[in-house]
């Protein structure tokens, strides 16, 4: 007997859709278009994929990682005859591999950051396979404007950041038809998985908010599969939760996995008292295990804040300096006071609010105009949107404020970037920095901070009078609102949005003594 965990979810996957305002009326969902030429059924009996009775021949353990995008970079070739591939050596998927066992084999379950024809995706899914054990969902473009652009990017990613949408062009308002295309989009992920599955001797580990219902499609042709779930962003109160039109559908499919895990205690503690209001739920803890009992089965709530690699960043520290980019900095700012930020654009990392507390600080503080400069790095945007837009288009303006009131030949106060940088030219100038100033004013984890510290503690084994020996003076000025933040004991923390008070801490921090910076 199938349990009812599963039913909502299921009717939707196989097309049947509920009516608003009359619940037993069900209409079909329309045929999608998986690939141009093929039209696919959403009915789990009819995919033409793996089931439990019939598991793949691959065998022994292995990991499965399954999230949105694959940990690759893609690119055409020169010639325009077909694709290159490397592996991205920022993905936080990539380094995951590092805490698993030497012999656990790694097969990666997402899409490509590239649209690649039809005509090439055989071709493509077999070399990826091969090459990097990898295994791409071509997502149609249609769906994935629908599920990543709509759905995960309009609906998800701000509630989950506390921003409700209060009007149409902020926030955006709840779309029934991108919840479709998010629940389809996760139901090709599952065919994805399914294909190479060995549920017997297979871990599956589903990445973050793009697939949150993927658990319901594999528990349910798998009974017993070992499957853990893992949200990289903040998990919001009950009161935000709790306005989401499809809460206890993602709840319910969220609870289908063995173990969900969080960055922070208070992101699980949001997720259990949603479970409590929502679905009737009470969660038993002994001896530090957290465990909700749902539908015969024991859910484990772990906290498991991510790290990074420390090995990983040194050897990228040595090949910054290998490639003189240190030194090229230290040139380049040769006199100066730098202090840095490290960014996504995007409207909750509080960039805007960095600038005006900087430009407040030059203000209040005129020993530090001709000496301090703000390098802003700004990562290329994610996610589409009118908020977006309006908040690169204030931080723009903003610089060019800044620069033009306190600028003068040779000094440049702040130093804005929006563009990529490889990880080396970024562990290059953390390396010359002497603040690292985060202002989010929400994030689940970031890592920044910790990147920062590793830099500036220099690397074992360098030779004397290199850029690389350590430590150095170093300070950290972070927001209260980000996951890592509590971890950071010798860092000034702030409210992003007390700018003045954000001010006096950069002021504070570069004002330190060699010593206090050191200890800090």
């Amino acid at each position: 007997m199938m349990s009812r965990s599963y039913t909502n979810l299921l009717d939707l996957a196989s097309g049947n859709f509920p009516v608003m305002g009359r619940e037993k009326e069900r209409r079909r969902f329309p045929r999608v278009m998986t690939v141009p030429g093929n039209i696919v059924e959403l009915d789990d009996e009819q995919a033409n994929s793996v089931t439990s009775e019939n598991p793949s021949s691959v065998a022994g353990d292995r990991m499965i990682i399954v999230a949105n995008l694959l940990p690759l970079k893609a690119k055409r070739r020169p010639d325009n005859k077909g694709w290159s591939f490397s592996w991205n050596e920022d993905s936080l998927l990539l380094r995951v591999k590092d805490g698993l066992p030497e012999d656990m084999e790694v097969l990666y379950v997402g899409s490509l950051p590239v649209d690649v024809d039809p005509i090439e995706q055989d071709d493509v899914a077999n070399y990826l396979l091969e090459k990097f054990k990898c295994v791409p969902a071509f997502l149609p473009p249609s769906l994935l404007a629908k599920y990543y652009h709509g759905f995960c990017k309009k609906q998800l990613w701000p509630l989950f950041h506390y921003m409700l949408p209060f009007s149409a062009d902020h926030g955006g308002r709840f779309d029934r038809s991108m919840w479709e295309a998010y629940v389809s989009a996760n139901k090709m992920f599952s065919q994805k998985v399914i294909e190479v599955l060995n549920p017997e001797d297979d871990f599956v580990w589903i990445h973050d908010y793009h697939l949150m219902v993927l658990p319901t499609f594999l528990r349910r042709r798998f009974v017993r599969l070992r499957m853990g779930f893992f949200l990289h962003s903040p998990f919001p109160s009950s009161e935000i939760y709790r306005s989401l039109p499809v809460r206890e559908e993602i709840l319910k499919a969220l609870l289908n996995s063995d173990l969900i895990g969080f960055h922070t205690f208070d992101y699980a503690r949001h997720f259990l008292s949603c479970c409590s209001r929502m679905l009737g739920l009470e969660y038993q803890s002994k001896r530090g295990y957290i465990g909700l009992e749902y539908y015969g089965r024991t859910v484990g709530i772990k906290i498991m804040p991510v790290g990074i690699h420390m090995g990983h960043i040194e050897s990228v520290i040595r090949q910054a300096d290998k490639e003189l980019k240190v030194e090229e900095l230290k040139r380049q700012f040769e006199g100066k006071t730098v202090l840095l930020g490290v960014d996504d654009m995007d409207i909750f990392k509080g960039i805007n609010l960095k600038l005006l507390a900087f430009e407040h600080m030059l203000k209040q503080h005129p020993n530090w105009q001709g000496r301090a400069v703000l390098v802003q790095i700004a990562n290329p945007a994610r996610g589409k949107g009118i908020e977006l837009e309006e908040i690169q288009s204030e931080i723009e303006e903003s610089c060019k404020r800044i620069n033009k009131e306190f600028g003068r030949p040779g000094y440049e106060p702040i130093v804005f970037m929006h563009r990529p940088l490889s990880i080396s030219e970024r562990m290059a100038y953390y390396t010359i920095a002497e603040c690292v100033v985060v202002t989010a004013v929400r994030d689940g984890m970031n890592l920044t901070p910790y990147e920062y510290i590793i830099c500036r503690q220099g690397v074992s084994g360098a030779e004397t009078g290199s850029d690389l020996v350590g430590p150095k003076k170093s300070m950290l000025v972070v927001s209260e609102f980000i996951g890592c933040s509590p971890s950071l004991s010798g860092a000034i923390r702030v409210n992003p949005w007390n700018v003045e008070s954000t001010a006096e801490a950069m002021n504070e921090s570069i004002s330190m003594s060699e010593s206090e910076g050191v200890a800090a």
